[in-house]
């Protein structure tokens, strides 16, 4: 069975975790970097990514407004899974994303990490929030 990713993508960073070969649980993978706004670099990475890991569906966050609206945001998402989907044969799933980015940052203030390390890992975490919220629903 092929793993599954989920994707926390912002405007200079793209958090990536990734499901075990079961798709039961969600852990961290990485987080890629790239220029603002420079969704083609980020594409590029995440394809090399869903290569070499074999993973067979794709989890976008899709933030939203609390009251349900797609934003600017919301619309990016939009736009890079049009691209995931051009750019290779694999199955790309928006996923309501609404506050995982604030229950990553409680949990690692929870769990003492430092500010500095919490900056390098909570696109990771709200990635793995993503996908494991999706994992849990399948």
């Amino acid at each position: 069975m092929k793993r599954k990713i989920g994707l926390d993508l912002g405007r200079k960073t793209c958090g990536i975790a990734i499901s075990d070969p079961l798709g039961m649980l969600a852990r961290p993978l990485t987080t890629v970097r790239f220029a603002e706004n420079d969704f083609e670099s980020a594409l590029n990475q995440v394809v090399a990514i869903v290569k070499q890991e074999a993973v067979d569906d794709i989890v976008l966050g899709l933030p939203r407004h609390m009251n349900g609206d797609i934003g600017e945001s919301g619309q990016m998402a939009i736009d890079f899974k049009q691209l995931l989907e051009e750019a290779m044969q694999v199955t790309v799933t928006l996923w309501d994303e609404r506050l995982t980015t604030v229950a990553a940052e409680r949990m690692l203030i929870s769990a003492d990490v430092s500010r500095k390390k919490r900056k390098q890992v909570i696109d990771q975490v709200a990635a793995v929030g993503i996908l494991q919220s999706y994992l849990d629903r399948r």
